[in-house]
């Protein structure tokens, strides 16, 4: 199943924290999740690296009141507002946060991770390095949008998936199946409190159709040539961006009214 980014898991808790749903200790646990203690790097105010819990406290004094999550690519610069020194470290994380709040004044957070130690007992170190970003309105997607793309992306792709031979026969034909009727019942989501029902559900969606396009990458299926492999992966590059999509649009539910059940 797809890992949620860190900036996924720093967004919902973030936001969570700041509506009041959540206290520090929680929020900071829940982002951190088996890492070492996260630090902050360049936050406003600061001279040196700050612990997690505190970034977080100060960027509320400073306005902040909430986080929208970013997954960009080259190409598709998804959830992000600019300037190009924070697009181009967000492009090379693949993720960033971007914050909600007073006009004129906000900041992108990209996380660099570090992974230390001799192997079985490994460490992972993470600082969030703090960006300045523009003050834009987001430009979506918005959950409803996401959702119905998301579900339509999926059938296309299995209608191509079947017939590029991605599933084949035996226990990939079985895996496929699996990851179409859902994931387990006890399986936890990564959004805190304070996200409404659909956006839970969009965030299951997304994992599953992950779990697709790792399946689709790993075999060549019944394309036999250069010509065929590239047709294939183009097939499913509408699905990949509609999964990033939902993630950034159910992420940001939390911030957005309309939202519903």
């Amino acid at each position: 199943m797809l890992d949620v980014p860190r900036s996924g898991a720093l967004v919902a808790w973030g936001n969570a924290l700041l509506s009041g749903r959540v206290g520090p200790d929680e929020a900071v646990a829940r982002i951190t999740h088996g890492d070492e203690p996260h630090r902050v790097a360049g936050l406003p105010g600061e001279s040196g690296e700050v612990g997690l819990s505190l970034a977080l406290g100060r960027l509320r004094a400073l306005g902040v009141t909430g986080l929208r999550l970013s997954l960009p690519v080259p190409g598709d610069p998804l959830g992000l507002p600019g300037p190009p020194a924070f697009n181009d470290a967000a492009l090379d994380a693949g993720e960033a946060a971007v914050t909600v709040g007073p006009h004129g004044h906000q900041w992108g957070l990209v996380p660099e991770g570090l992974v230390y130690g001799p192997e079985g007992d490994q460490a992972t170190r993470v600082v969030w390095r703090v960006y300045e970003a523009a003050d834009r309105p987001p430009a979506g997607p918005f959950l409803a949008e996401a959702d119905r793309e998301l579900a339509g992306a999926l059938r296309d792709a299995t209608q191509a998936l079947m017939r590029l031979d991605v599933a084949g026969t035996g226990a990939r034909a079985n895996t496929v199946a699996a990851v179409l009727r859902g994931g387990r019942d006890d399986e936890e989501s990564p959004l805190a409190p304070g996200y409404p029902a659909r956006a839970v559900r969009v965030v299951e969606q997304a994992r599953r159709v992950a779990s697709i396009l790792a399946l689709a990458s790993g075999d060549h299926g019944a394309a036999v040539n250069a010509f065929e492999m590239a047709a294939r992966a183009d097939s499913f590059a509408p699905l990949e961006r509609a999964c990033r999509r939902a993630l950034v649009a159910a992420f940001g539910a939390a911030l957005e009214p309309s939202a519903a059940d």
